[in-house]
């Protein structure tokens, strides 16, 4: 690949761990899976990109009380997995971030955006009107007095096209995945030895992907199947998929490991 129309480098923010019926990340699973909540960081020439945002910062600071009755289920919701110390683990500040591409509204995604008032942030078609007042599939998820409506000053760039070349040189490609919520977005990362796909909440584990199954939380569950379809056609194509809360792929490529 050319390196200079590459990424220089992925890497994987932990954001902690809980436990949950698989049947909530895909319909017909059975069991329970201990489901990761990351965020992504993309070193890159023209600057440094975020991919999500992470939990409310009261996921770390006050744990007990952020998870209430679910804290059982909980582990690694430390002070030092708060994104501003991921990132200075790293070198870096959150001032330092130039674009953050917002996958969507639920709160486990958008829960520490008010870190990025200075950045340029990007959302899906549609997606801030829906969190405003949310199908009830995703209701529970959305804490728009907290965490979106303090945003909505901020500086937004609807993406309203199936792709979008974020730093027009072909290495980041923001792409229109609904169904999960209308304007759900993964990214397409090219980096100098591999082309990554972060799906955030496109797919929830791998079992939807390879069945073709939604979630119980998506929005419209048949876009949410057309949007399964394109992710397994970019796989096909020799892209690699990493599903954002499979436990597999945590495993697999895992926190702080810098892909390149």
């Amino acid at each position: 690949m050319n390196a200079d129309s590459t990424a220089l480098s992925l890497t994987a923010l932990d954001s902690g761990r809980l436990t949950v019926d698989a049947a909530e990340q895909v319909v017909g699973a059975t069991g329970v899976c201990s489901i990761p909540f990351p965020a992504f960081l993309i070193e890159h020439r023209d600057g440094l990109v975020l991919f999500d945002t992470g939990l409310s910062p009261r996921a770390y600071d006050d744990p007990d009380g952020y998870f209430a009755g679910r804290m059982h289920l909980a582990s690694g919701f430390t002070a030092d997995k708060r994104i501003d110390r991921q990132l200075a683990a790293l070198g870096y500040s959150c001032g330092d971030i130039a674009h953050v591409v917002l996958s969507h509204c639920h709160s486990d995604h958008a829960g520490d955006l008010h870190r990025f008032s200075h950045a340029r942030l990007y959302v899906g078609p549609g997606e801030l009107d829906w969190a405003r007042t949310p199908s009830p599939a995703g209701a529970p998820y959305i804490k728009w007095h907290e965490q979106l409506e303090p945003a909505l000053g901020y500086d937004w760039t609807t993406v309203d096209t199936p792709r979008h070349d974020l730093l027009g040189d072909g290495s980041i490609i923001v792409l229109h995945t609904p169904g999960h919520t209308p304007g759900h977005l993964s990214l397409q990362v090219t980096l100098p030895t591999r082309t990554v796909v972060l799906t955030a909440d496109a797919a929830h584990l791998r079992e939807g992907v390879d069945r073709l199954v939604p979630a119980s939380t998506d929005d419209d569950p048949a876009l949410a199947v057309e949007s399964l379809r394109m992710l397994r056609g970019l796989e096909a194509g020799g892209a690699e998929l990493w599903v954002a809360h499979d436990p597999g792929d945590w495993e697999r490529y895992g926190a702080l490991q810098r892909l390149t």
